[in-house]
């Protein structure tokens, strides 16, 4: 017959069991992973540089009103800048390079002014050298014979005369205006106000900047500048 003295014993094992596995089950709760929350947030863009923010902020310009450019929503690379530029041709000279979608404009001491531009569709562009002939603000523009036959549906109706200058004429704020030989080539250097083309290759052969770089880009070269599009 069990005794007082081995039923005290047999409590105290059931007491220290039950607390030890007590002890393991809150050792485990609190050692337990939980699930990683992943937090979902797109990192902030950097502060806009108030120069930058300045050279495309809205322009009035003999009456027209240009509107800002965001440059947050600007690939850096076709901010307008000064950069390092090796090249044989002179101080003062334009260089357009297609295929990186920039337009360089010669300085001193191995410098240039560089700007992002859009530029002619495959087959389309210019090549070779010219100079400028002429230079106009808010031009009269008229579709080339070449587009009417190409795209009759969009050139060939009311088109087909061109537009008066204005904000939204493809030509934009200003154009220069490439001849060889003496002659117009048609080709231009000009505004536009769809800065989604910039850094693309969308338009019918001409070079096409944003309106801020080209009234920039024509207060710093004058008549006879030279032009090389390589």
């Amino acid at each position: 017959m069990p005794t007082k003295r081995s039923f005290d014993l047999s409590a105290t094992l059931l007491r220290i069991g039950a607390i030890a596995l007590a002890t393991l089950t809150l050792a485990a709760c609190s050692t337990s992973s939980q699930p990683t929350q992943q937090l979902a947030y797109a990192a902030p863009k950097p502060p806009v540089d108030p120069r930058v923010a300045r050279m495309y902020g809205a322009v009035t310009d003999d009456g027209w009103q240009i509107p800002a450019v965001d440059p947050k929503n600007m690939d850096p690379r076709n901010i307008r800048q000064v950069v390092d530029y090796e090249t044989k041709e002179p101080a003062g000279t334009i260089v357009v390079d297609p295929r990186a979608r920039f337009l360089y404009l010669v300085m001193e001491n191995g410098k240039a002014m560089r700007y992002g531009v859009g530029v002619g569709k495959a087959g389309l562009e210019f090549t070779g050298s010219g100079v400028i002939r002429r230079k106009a603000a808010w031009p009269h523009w008229t579709p080339t014979q070449d587009m009417i036959k190409r795209e009759p549906d969009k050139y060939g109706g009311a088109l087909r005369d061109g537009m008066d200058g204005g904000i939204d004429n493809p030509l934009g704020a200003r154009a220069l205006y490439l001849y060889k030989d003496g002659r117009d080539t048609l080709y231009r250097i000009h505004g536009t106000n769809q800065e989604w083309s910039i850094g693309k290759a969308v338009s019918s052969g001409c070079i096409r900047m944003l309106n801020q770089d080209v009234i920039d880009l024509n207060s710093r070269v004058p008549k006879d500048t030279r032009i090389v599009v390589i």
